[in-house]
């Protein structure tokens, strides 16, 4: 083989895993001194009854970590202007139709534009199911989910921060969530373990007897993560479980805002 063509190649593949390596990073920021808004708003429909532990256990977490936190479950918060104050946005347990108006909607997509962080927790993956953007953001949209029981959580990334120091596998308690048009770009960190569950609905075998319940992405200029995990009120007290989301919130807070990236004028 030529040297020429070795050259090619190996220019090839170093863009290839530069490419990778940008998109797959690990890389994290201490929290000390950020500011994150915890949004809890439901629409019409299902509501679950962990918001306001999630809200204590958010609040305890700021304290450890040194980072300010506004919550609300007033839309109206989202507006340009003040959404450039937040280093990451957390849509804890949201769900159904959240948003008020288009600028509302066009405002979280120049937040992730510019960067900003985005996490989502459990019935996230319900929020804003007819906006396209919004889904493939997060990563999916709700589907259904078996009845409450046991099952395995696998780790499938023990390098990224969400998953470290987290048994694998987990056996947690949890509602197994199922989601449908679900973005390919998706990093998957962990997935649920079906095989041994029961529920009177055929469970989908997409991925054999595993459902990916934890991932992580560049979407749009920003970064998302997103954990199925989180049903109950005791979650919220469980330092693994938090530990598995300050790991995502060190994540998605990696990148600094830069609203000369933003660029849209309407939600799509």
């Amino acid at each position: 083989m030529k040297t020429s063509t070795i050259i090619f190649f190996l220019l090839i593949s170093f863009s290839f895993s530069l490419v990778f390596s940008q998109k797959y990073d690990n890389k994290t920021v201490s929290l000390k001194g950020k500011r994150i808004l915890l949004f809890t708003k439901n629409g019409k429909g299902y509501v679950h009854d962990n918001i306001p532990a999630s809200v204590m256990a958010f609040f305890k977490l700021s304290q450890e970590q040194g980072f300010k936190l506004d919550t609300s479950s007033n839309a109206g918060v989202f507006t340009n202007e003040n959404l450039k104050q937040y280093h990451a946005l957390v849509f804890s347990n949201t769900n159904n139709e959240v948003f008020d108006s288009e600028s509302e909607k066009v405002a979280l997509m120049r937040y992730i534009q510019a960067g900003g962080g985005f996490l989502g927790i459990h019935i996230a993956c319900g929020t804003e199911r007819n906006w396209f953007w919004f889904k493939q953001m997060l990563g999916g949209t709700f589907l259904f989910h078996p009845v409450y029981q046991e099952f395995n959580v696998q780790v499938l990334d023990k390098e990224h921060p969400s998953c470290k120091n987290i048994p694998d596998p987990w056996v947690v308690k949890d509602e197994l969530y199922f989601l449908k048009e679900m973005n390919p770009t998706m990093r998957v960190l962990m997935v649920s373990d079906f095989s041994k569950m029961t529920d009177k609905r055929p469970m989908p075998e997409t991925f054999g007897k595993v459902f990916p319940c934890v991932w992580c992405n560049t979407y749009d200029g920003g970064r998302q993560w997103y954990t199925a995990l989180g049903h109950t009120k005791t979650n919220y007290e469980n330092p693994v479980y938090m530990q598995h989301i300050l790991g995502g919130l060190q994540w998605i807070t990696a990148k600094k805002l830069d609203y000369k990236k933003a660029y849209a004028i309407k939600s799509e």
